[in-house]
């Protein structure tokens, strides 16, 4: 940020610098207002003006008497639906965007062959992409559909449209499979989610069926740290 910028931005950036990053995870205790100030050189209003303004914006929490902390902002969403998650990122009121990494044919292996249930070495469409929310990854989607039941896939502009978006226009889902499972990533997809290694992130596979067709495969990675799933049932 321009050293132009008033002082209580520039204390929000270096906020949210660390926050971003993943230096101050959520629930990690911030230093005190009066810290702050003394670091910054500035008067104690202007640093709690920097605080409250995050606190509004939903990335800190007062706790009375205890101090200020990161709250866990982790992206949310639901095993029980499917949604377009660009809707559900725009739906936070944040700005959504994507990575188009691949946008190809090629013939099933054995595993893709074996969820997708096509045979081997069945042509078959395939997509990588990364979405981010604000600018961050927030899902690594590799996904693979039957060329029989979508045979414009390939054609769609996924900068534009996700791969879900195509889909559900093509073929309305009727049914979906998830698995969710705690994996450590290799360190190229670390790299393409900007996140380490060594962290632990939530990878889910899923399955979608329009009425008896099974139209696509897909394993979604998500950061651990910026990403977490929801499932409520309610019972009559």
């Amino acid at each position: 940020m321009s050293s132009n910028a008033p002082l209580y931005l520039q204390i929000q950036q270096h906020l949210l610098e660390k926050i971003q990053s993943g230096e101050w995870s959520a629930h990690h205790q911030i230093p005190p207002e009066e810290q702050l100030a003394r670091n910054f050189g500035v008067s104690r209003m202007t640093a709690n003006k920097a605080i409250r303004d995050l606190v509004q914006q939903g990335y800190l929490t007062r706790q009375p008497g205890l101090g200020t902390f990161v709250t866990d902002r982790k992206v949310e969403s639901s095993l029980v639906d499917v949604h377009n998650i660009a809707e559900e990122v725009r739906g936070r009121g944040h700005l959504y965007s994507n990575d188009v990494l691949l946008a190809e044919a090629i013939a099933a292996d054995d595993e893709v062959a074996l969820r997708l249930g096509v045979r081997l070495g069945t042509r078959v469409y395939h997509t990588r992409i990364v979405h981010r929310e604000n600018g961050v990854p927030i899902q690594l989607e590799e996904r693979f559909v039957n060329p029989r039941w979508v045979p414009d896939y390939l054609e769609n502009d996924f900068r534009q449209h996700t791969p879900n978006e195509v889909l559900v226009a093509a073929c309305p889902i009727t049914d979906i499979e998830h698995v969710v499972e705690a994996v450590l990533v290799d360190d190229l997809t670390a790299k393409r989610l900007e996140t380490e290694a060594t962290r632990p992130c939530l990878s889910m596979t899923r399955r979608t069926w329009s009425g008896d067709h099974l139209i696509s495969y897909a394993r979604l990675i998500h950061p651990g740290e910026r990403y977490k799933l929801r499932s409520s049932l309610r019972r009559s």
